[in-house]
């Protein structure tokens, strides 16, 4: 019976997700958001934002 329950437990080391895809993932989609974000705030305003104020937070980028 001890047989058994060592080989369900050795089976069940390799089906965990590696830690640095997850990794990878979370920094991408953190950084997707960023970049996504100054990049929409420095794009043409969406009618109605014409006039509002842009966060301190978000870098001004200029045009050539």
């Amino acid at each position: 019976m001890s047989y058994l329950f060592l080989q369900v437990q050795a089976q069940d080391v390799g089906n965990h997700f590696p830690l640095a895809f997850t990794l990878v993932y979370v920094v991408g989609f953190i950084a997707a958001i960023t970049i996504g974000s100054i990049a929409w705030y420095n794009s043409k305003r969406p009618p109605g934002w014409e006039n509002k104020e842009r966060p301190d937070i978000i870098p001004k980028v200029e045009k050539d």
